[in-house]
């Protein structure tokens, strides 16, 4: 069936509106999705499930008109908007009081949500429990001219279970700021590359979410992305940074563990790996200073996993340190290496390190990880 006959198949159900409880429409393009808007400007009253996804970059146009649902949708569970700007949003689910579960992703610039507008939004919707708020890129950011103090009291979104970000350091800054999620399990958050990754209101959001039962942190550098995280089989908080040069990427990830996550300095097991096609690292005097700053929050850590191509860097790092050998990881016992060879320039290496350690009267194993 042609695309024609099909939208022509899908305007026809839509214009049922008192019957519809769930409309699912994937890959829309945009004069797809002007006949599904203005066939959808009506109430649809057992409406629980609406999904609109448009893979389109750059839609023309403000599509989704402030009538849409005719204004209103009371019964509303579950609501994902994908690519598609409808800057009037906020107002139709400031109806949807039984919202389980807001997914917007890929939000254009045009459909742009201030963070204030999903803090009122977020307090009316008691019931929700999984939020996703992914822009499409970094032009989507508040104006911090005017940007709002701390407030006495916040608001407490009570069944929060997911949050998913993707945005702006700026744009989440002032949204945590006025709430709180005291169910929350699930943090991911993704950065675009900035050059500043201070981010102390998150820091105290996170510490205000439940407790991390587990004691591992991961990072973790690919192509693209560095992340940094505490995943556990009850909770995860995990935060993905875009960039692509290993240098940034390290110097991100050091910002983001002395300024973002408390629950680091009670981590007992570090694991460093890498996943990139193509490795490419100096081990040089930048790179010596940005591993010493990123291990500073690891106050608690006793096991360190690492993978190989990290390992002389991190040892170079350490033993720079000079009289100060237990002023970075001073809980540390074991560092485990993948594909550790048993004789070379890193052996000779963690030799002076593992001795210097054991003057300091702090003695540290080195091993085969995954032997």
């Amino acid at each position: 069936m042609a695309q024609s006959s099909r939208t022509k198949n899908i305007i026809v159900a839509l214009r049922r509106n008192n019957r519809g409880r769930e409309v699912l429409l994937r890959g829309l393009v945009e004069w797809q999705l002007q006949k599904v808007s203005a066939a959808m400007q009506e109430s649809f009253p057992a409406m629980t499930k609406l999904k609109l996804c448009s893979h389109v970059e750059t839609l023309s146009a403000i599509l989704i008109p402030d009538s849409f649902l005719g204004g209103s949708a009371p019964r509303l569970q579950s609501f994902e908007l994908s690519g598609i700007p409808f800057p009037g949003l906020p107002k139709l689910l400031l109806s949807a009081t039984h919202l389980v579960n807001l997914k917007l992703s890929n939000i254009p610039h045009s459909g742009y949500i201030s963070p204030k507008a999903v803090v009122v939004l977020l307090s009316a919707l008691d019931k929700l429990e999984t939020l996703f708020l992914e822009f499409q890129s970094p032009q989507s950011r508040p104006d911090w001219e005017t940007r709002r103090p701390p407030p006495s009291k916040r608001s407490v979104i009570p069944a929060l279970d997911e949050f998913r970000f993707k945005g702006v350091i700026e744009y989440l800054e002032d949204l945590v700021t006025f709430i709180d999620t005291p169910q929350l399990n699930i943090l991911y958050i993704t950065f675009f590359n900035q050059i500043d990754f201070y981010t102390p209101r998150l820091a105290q959001f996170i510490d205000r979410a439940p407790t991390l039962p587990e004691n591992d942190a991961y990072v973790q550098f690919h192509d693209t992305t560095a992340s940094v995280g505490l995943p556990s089989q009850v909770r995860t908080f995990w935060i993905d940074i875009s960039c692509k040069e290993p240098d940034w990427q390290l110097s991100s990830v050091a910002q983001v563990c002395n300024s973002s996550l408390p629950p680091l300095s009670t981590a007992e097991h570090l694991y460093i790996q890498h996943q990139y096609l193509q490795l490419v690292w100096k081990n040089d005097a930048i790179e010596n200073t940005l591993w010493f700053e990123f291990l500073l929050p690891f106050t608690a850590v006793k096991n360190l996993y690492l993978s190989r191509e990290f390992a002389p860097g991190i040892v170079a790092a350490l033993e720079e340190l000079g009289g100060g050998i237990t002023e970075v990881l001073p809980s540390l016992q074991n560092i485990f290496v993948k594909e550790l060879e048993p004789s070379g320039p890193f052996q000779e290496n963690i030799r002076k390190f593992v001795a210097a350690r054991q003057l300091s009267n702090h003695p540290i194993a080195i091993s085969v990880w995954g032997s």
